[in-house]
């Protein structure tokens, strides 16, 4: 196996390159890409004869068909001379045949003989090159034989890393850069396993050299005695020690169904705790919820006990010297001229408000005089039942009914009145702030 850099020279010096149909290995270390090298194509090995006569079925190839006869790979010495360069080559080119009753001889470079390979097409990607390589198996021109295969060769050599690795237990193919790594590493653990050899042997010579008393039958009997009567106590005691095992089981039992039983009370207090915390933080929410409309519609009554429907609903103000109700003057003067239709809608607001406060009031105030409200055409009712028209126009016999009815009007005015002010004595309402009309 060669390095990636010897290698490429290698082959650049021989054959001008690596030839394509060579197979390819990865060395089991360092991963790094191992090829046959010198391996020359077969093209260049054939004859003459033989090239004119196979020259249709070479053209075209990638570098033509490629022959093996008697392949080989070869099992380096364990010798560090050799650095990185190739390692040495067996004798001869083509290792000789051998009969059955032949003796073999010792060889000087130990290797594998593989079986002629027919020629056959493999093309390469050259982009693979750059590795560790293998040493080129021989050509021979009479192993010409169609029914060989280079891809036998290469299973051959594939089962012969098989080989060798389960003779050595160290994955193969290896470069030679991982093999004298493993080899260092190799030494240095027999180093190690030699000192502690070393060591168990002086360890043995200490033991052997130690002088040993030999105890007498009396004595041995004394010391078998002794043995004995410990051996009984320590008997009598593991039988203790059993009894006291087997009653603490027991009580262990016992704790763990207690144990048992108090996890369950457990779980069902942790989870009848949490349902009572979400009840009970259910609760607060609803309780606060509450308390905010509460506090909502206590702002809202507040507001509602500051606010007098009456006064939005019925504007009272005045316009010079004529009082207006919702912009209806009620009243004219020889200098103000104003319209029965006006007046007539002012009369029927001003009754329309004193019916709505005196109805409301009802039972405590004593609705003596009933206000018909009737829109512009209002009517009052005296204590005798009497009913006055309290609209216009008037003239000099209807006058007298139309002043009645304003009479009875402010009579029934003057009634609520003094209730209101009864009233807000009742409750306690202060002077100044008790209702007084601003006119008699």
């Amino acid at each position: 196996m060669k390095a990636p850099a010897a290698a490429a020279a290698a082959v650049g010096n021989r054959a001008g390159g690596v030839d394509p149909s060579i197979p390819r290995f990865k060395c089991q270390e360092c991963h790094r890409a191992l090829v046959v090298v010198g391996v020359d194509s077969f093209a260049d090995k054939l004859p003459a004869q033989a090239t004119s006569a196979h020259a249709s079925s070479v053209h075209g190839s990638i570098m033509g068909a490629s022959r093996m006869d008697n392949s080989y790979v070869v099992l380096s010495k364990q010798n560090k001379s050799h650095g990185h360069g190739i390692p040495p080559r067996p004798p001869s080119a083509a290792a000789p045949h051998i009969e059955p009753n032949q003796p073999t001889r010792a060889m000087e470079g130990s290797y594998i003989v593989l079986p002629p390979a027919a020629a056959s097409i493999y093309k390469t990607s050259t982009s693979e090159g750059g590795g560790a390589q293998l040493p080129p198996p021989s050509i021979n021109s009479s192993s010409l034989l169609p029914g060989n295969s280079f891809h036998s060769n290469v299973t051959v050599l594939k089962r012969a890393f098989e080989i060798a690795t389960s003779q050595t237990q160290v994955e193969q193919p290896m470069c030679l850069d991982c093999m004298r790594l493993l080899s260092d590493k190799m030494d240095k653990e027999i180093e190690d396993v030699n000192a502690d050899i070393k060591a168990y042997e002086v360890c043995l010579q200490h033991l052997e050299q130690e002088s040993h008393t030999v105890l007498s039958d009396a004595g041995f009997q004394k010391e078998k005695l002794k043995i004995e009567e410990e051996e009984k106590k320590l008997n009598a005691a593991i039988e203790e020690a059993e009894k006291q095992y087997s009653e603490i089981s027991s009580e262990m039992k016992d704790l763990e169904i207690k144990s048992k039983k108090f996890e369950e009370l457990e779980e069902r207090y942790w989870h009848e705790f949490n349902s009572f915390q979400f009840q009970l933080t259910s609760h607060q929410e609803e309780r606060d919820a509450i308390l905010a409309k509460i506090e909502v519609s206590q702002v809202h009554l507040e507001l509602l006990k500051r606010t007098n429907v009456l006064n939005d609903a019925f504007y009272i103000s005045h316009d010079g010297v004529i009082g207006t109700i919702n912009n209806f003057r009620l009243g004219r003067l020889p200098n103000v001229q104003v319209e029965w239709d006006e007046i007539n809608a002012a009369w029927g607001q001003a009754a329309l408000l004193l019916h709505t406060m005196a109805q409301y009031f009802t039972p405590k105030f004593e609705y003596r005089i009933k206000i018909h409200p009737m829109g512009s055409y209002p009517r009052v009712t005296d204590i005798h039942k009497n009913t006055y028209e309290l609209f216009g126009p008037v003239n000099l016999f209807w006058s007298t009914r139309f002043d009645k009815a304003m009479t009875w009007f402010l009579t029934c005015l003057q009634d609520f009145a003094e209730f209101a002010i009864s009233l807000d004595k009742e409750n306690n309402v202060p002077p100044e702030k008790s209702l007084k009309l601003p006119y008699k």
